[in-house]
C-alpha cells in the first residue's frame, strides 16, 4: 500500500476562524466541522488531504509549505493583497511585501493568528 497523508492537525486560537482565514486566502473549500462537538474545522487541500484546524489553549505555530502553479500563486497573492494580509519572501520576514523566494521563482510566506507560517511556492 502506498502511504498517503490523510490529514494533519493545525493548532489555532479559534479553529473556525483559522480555517475560514486559510481557506479564503488559499481559495480552498472549508468543510463543515467534524469530530466530537465539532472540534475540528477541516479545509480540503486535495483529494487525499485535509488540514484540520483545532482550537488549543496556547497554540504554537507550525510551518506548512505548498507548491502551486503560477496562476494559483497569482490568485493567492491577489487575495492576500485585497485582504490586507502581510506577506513576505522569507520566513524571518513574512511581512516585507516581496515574493523573491530563495528556493523558487516566486514564493511568499504569511502568518495567521496562531503564528502558523504558511509558505506558497511557484515555479514561475
Amino acid at each position: 500500500m502506498t502511504i498517503t497523508l490523510n490529514h494533519t492537525i493545525v493548532p489555532a486560537a479559534d479553529h473556525r476562524q483559522a480555517a475560514r482565514f486559510f481557506a479564503s486566502i488559499m481559495g480552498l473549500e472549508e468543510l463543515p466541522p467534524v469530530g466530537r462537538n465539532g472540534h475540528f474545522a477541516p479545509v480540503r487541500i486535495n483529494e487525499q488531504l485535509t488540514l484540520d484546524f483545532m482550537t488549543v489553549a496556547d497554540p504554537v505555530g507550525m510551518h506548512l509549505a505548498f507548491d502551486v502553479d503560477p496562476a494559483t500563486f497569482d490568485q493567492i497573492l491577489t487575495r492576500l493583497q485585497q485582504a490586507g494580509v502581510p506577506y513576505g519572501s522569507r520566513p524571518t520576514e513574512p511581512d516585507n511585501g516581496r515574493i523573491d523566494h530563495p528556493l523558487c521563482a516566486r514564493g511568499l510566506f504569511f502568518v495567521d493568528a496562531a503564528r502558523n507560517l504558511y509558505e506558497v511556492m511557484s515555479p514561475a
